[in-house]
């Protein structure tokens, strides 16, 4: 089976636990104002590899995954834009002992998702925002699927780490934070949401391809406003930061 590669690296330390090879596939449903890889939102635009070629290139590292309790982890780009390479990806690293995270937008249909997560040790779900009109602005795209793919992770009891993306200005408003909490509360599969910085980092790659970039005047975040962003949504939403 072959499937489109954005590109891997070796090495990622904030993309699940340990050290581990990140797996960029292409392709992407979403419009994101503050995406840094806008350069993954064609599929085709990605370099064809197969299945094997990929999980090979993974198992070099394996010393460095097992010594720090690592793995793989896939991302995007949006990986269920590729579901069949994405499964396949997933379920060959399990039967290779490769522990598995799967960084996604949540961007597919419940039926899609079912076929990768019992081949997926953490889930690292993006939630861009709890409030349906926000979220809208940010993606272009309805919230509704993100919150399925959180149903099912609970259904399934598949390990789960939210991440937010705080940009002032847009997601940092405490009202919109604190309803995000109280959604996440009943969601025991939850270990940890991972509040992240607003950065710029991919901008440039924006005017190269002549792209309107909104948000070229904002800043990052405060120190203080990260830090009261990660209070509220770890103090009244995640139950357990036990290892996963």
């Amino acid at each position: 089976m072959t499937g489109y590669i954005h590109s891997v690296y070796n090495g990622g330390m904030v993309d699940g636990l340990g050290i581990r090879s990140v797996v960029f596939l292409s392709g992407c449903p979403l419009r994101c104002l503050y995406c840094h890889n806008p350069d993954s939102w064609v599929k085709t635009n990605g370099e064809k590899r197969t299945v094997e070629d990929v999980v090979n290139e993974v198992q070099k590292y394996s010393t460095f995954h097992k010594a720090s309790g690592g793995g793989v982890t896939f991302t995007g780009g949006e990986p269920f834009v590729q579901t069949k390479f994405l499964t396949k990806l997933l379920q060959t690293c399990k039967e290779k002992g490769i522990h598995t995270a799967l960084d996604t937008s949540g961007h597919t249909t419940v039926q899609r998702a079912k076929s990768a997560l019992p081949y997926t040790d953490l889930l690292m779900l993006d939630v861009k925002s709890i409030n349906p009109a926000l979220y809208k602005k940010i993606t272009g795209a309805e919230l509704d699927p993100v919150l399925d793919m959180l149903k099912l992770s609970l259904e399934l009891n598949t390990p789960t780490w939210v991440r937010y993306v705080l940009v002032p200005g847009l997601t940092d408003d405490v009202d919109d934070i604190k309803a995000l909490a109280e959604y996440l509360r009943p969601f025991t599969n939850v270990k940890k949401v991972d509040v992240l910085p607003f950065h710029k980092a991919g901008e440039y790659k924006w005017h190269e391809r002549k792209l309107d970039y909104q948000l070229t005047e904002t800043p990052p975040p405060s120190k203080e406003s990260l830090e009261m962003a990660r209070e509220i949504l770890t103090i009244n939403s995640v139950k357990s930061n036990s290892k996963v």
